[in-house]
């Protein structure tokens, strides 16, 4: 791939983060993720076999890529919009939210340090 990527892309828009970046109609959700050094959605084997990186489609049009492990993603959970980031590519824009547990890497700050000093306590 040239450093001018010019292949037609689909904004990606990740609900627990609010990010959005764009991905190419025939590349993986993930790897549209990872080539711009974004995070939101878990990076696990990308091979569609650890279930990792799954999402839910909430909005947008997707194309399969590759085989999907049941053992990940059931029949019953796919008709709810349930996939593997790493096995779908987009077709138009798509709206996703992360299925697993999900931390927000894009926060500020800091809630907490575990070399802060606890509060003197008042006797």
């Amino acid at each position: 791939m040239s450093i001018f990527d010019s292949r037609p892309k689909f904004a990606v828009h990740v609900a627990q983060t609010d990010e959005t970046f764009p991905c190419a109609g025939n590349e993986s959700l993930l790897t549209g993720m990872v080539r711009l050094g974004r995070k939101g959605i878990p990076v696990g084997c990308v091979n569609g076999g650890c279930g990792v990186c799954k999402v839910r489609i909430l909005a947008g049009d997707i194309k399969a890529l590759g085989p999907i492990s049941r053992a990940q993603v059931s029949a019953d959970e796919e008709c709810q919009g349930y996939t593997l980031a790493c096995r779908v590519a987009p077709q138009t824009p798509v709206n996703l939210e992360v299925a697993g547990k999900l931390n927000k890497p894009f926060s500020k700050g800091r809630a907490g340090s575990a070399t802060a000093s606890p509060l003197p306590q008042q006797q």
